[in-house]
Order: C-alpha cells, then sequence, then structure tokens
C-alpha cells in the first residue's frame, strides 16, 4: 500500500486509541438520520482495525460507548445496542481470520444481558489469537474507573493485602481496568472536538494528542497514516529535556 511509504515502519506506535467522535454531525451534514452515521462508522472501525493489523500496532482502544451516552434518548441507545450486537456477530469471524483479540474495558453495570452475552462470546472466542489486540471501550468513564479502583485498594488495606507504602503508580495502574495494557502512545480525537471527554484519564498522562476535524464515518486510512506520520514528527520527552534524550540515545 502506497500511503504506507510516509511513515517510518520502524516507528510505530504500539497502542494508538480514538475516541471515534461526530458519527452524528455526518449524518446531519448527509441529511440523513443518527442511526446512519452510526453505521458509517461501523465500516470505519473495520477499516482502522485492518489497518493497525498490518502495520503491527500491538493494541487498539476504540470509545464505544461511553457511561455517559446512557443520558441520549432511549431510542437511540436501544437502536445502538442492537447495532453493536448486529455488527460483532458479522464481523467476529474476520476477527478471528486476521489473527486480532478482542478485549473489552468498562462497566457491566446497566448492559443488557444480550450486550454482555455476546461481549463475553467475542472475548473467549478471540481470546488465543496473538495479532492485534482490539479493545472496546464499552460503558466505560475513566472517572468511574479511578474510583472503582481506589475502592479495590481501599478494601486491600482494610484487610491487609496491602500497606500505605505498597501504593504507587504501579500498583494504581494495576486496579485500573487497562492493567494488562500499556498506556497509548497515541489518542485520536476526530471530529474537531478538543476535550477528552472522560477517556482514559489516568493512562494518557504522556500520551501524544492528534485531534481531526474530519468526522468518524469519514475517518480514512489515509487520515490514520497521517496521523501516525504527525506522532512521529514529535519528540517524546516524559519530562525530561531534548539535551537529556539525545544523551540516552547516544
Amino acid at each position: 500500500m502506497k500511503i504506507k511509504k510516509q511513515i517510518d515502519i520502524n516507528n510505530i506506535p504500539n497502542h494508538i486509541a480514538i475516541i471515534m467522535d461526530g458519527n452524528g454531525r455526518w449524518a446531519n451534514t448527509n441529511g440523513l438520520p443518527r442511526m446512519a452515521g452510526h453505521r458509517e462508522g461501523v465500516k470505519t472501525v473495520k477499516n482502522i482495525t485492518q489497518l493497525c493489523g498490518e502495520l503491527g500496532i500491538k493494541e487498539l482502544t476504540l470509545y464505544t460507548f461511553s457511561s455517559e451516552n446512557w443520558e441520549r434518548p432511549k431510542t437511540e441507545v436501544s437502536a445502538l445496542m442492537t447495532l453493536f450486537i448486529q455488527s460483532l456477530r458479522r464481523e467476529i469471524n474476520d476477527l478471528m481470520k486476521n489473527n486480532v483479540k478482542l478485549t473489552t474495558i468498562g462497566s457491566t453495570d446497566n448492559l443488557p444481558k444480550s450486550v454482555e452475552t455476546e461481549l463475553i462470546k467475542g472475548v473467549e472466542k478471540t481470546n488465543n489469537n496473538s495479532g492485534l489486540n482490539l479493545n472496546l471501550a464499552f460503558n466505560y468513564g475513566s472517572r468511574q474507573e479511578i474510583i472503582r479502583a481506589t475502592k479495590n485498594i481501599g478494601r486491600k488495606l482494610l484487610n491487609d493485602q496491602l500497606t500505605i507504602e505498597q501504593i504507587d503508580e504501579q500498583q494504581f495502574s494495576k486496579h485500573l481496568y487497562t492493567q494488562n495494557m500499556a498506556d497509548p502512545d497515541l489518542l485520536i480525537r476526530t471530529g474537531g472536538e478538543f476535550r477528552i471527554s472522560n477517556f482514559m484519564l489516568w493512562q494518557i498522562a504522556y500520551t501524544e494528542l492528534y485531534i481531526t476535524n474530519t468526522f468518524w464515518p469519514d475517518f480514512s486510512k489515509v487520515d490514520l497514516i497521517n496521523a501516525i506520520s504527525d506522532y512521529q514528527s514529535r519528540e517524546r520527552r516524559f519530562g525530561l529535556t531534548s539535551e537529556q534524550i539525545k544523551e540516552n540515545n547516544d
């Protein structure tokens, strides 16, 4: 694929997270009902997942349904749940064929049983796949995740399973939904909004941010390559100076 020549294949981010925004606005712009935008967005998920696998990206986390999305009109929420089930059933064979492992982060509270069952089936079926880890943030909210982790650590303190001195960043991370994942290297937000929307607040402390005005249904493989190219043009210092980075690399 010619577009791959635009990037350094030896400097690919290991973990990309995406806030898939703009489905509804895409539909409005095209004079279509909102659900048409969500259905078109599913096609983009398939294309971007495919390219991530081809590039050798290890983890792709997609903000699929937030804990705040329950506040949307009930008809839209119901339609989204149905679309999710249909999409997962339709794509599971392709995930298997492409060696993609499916995982999820988020609370199972409030989830319709049919959705929870489909998620469990997908995770179990792809569990032994060793390629791209496609991680769906479903019924996910980062503040809720942090509170949950704090409560779990508190219980361990009360039960003498932990001491105050043992609590550090590494220990706290072990109690998050993402305990078995590396932090994202690159966070992409489509749709042009400049906010994080309660997504992976702990995990993106040193993540590179890339904002594009492109609505998610229009986000193409070329757009992903452009985001990676922009990522590769940056110097990731993690609090150090440029001089220190240079010395460490020499």
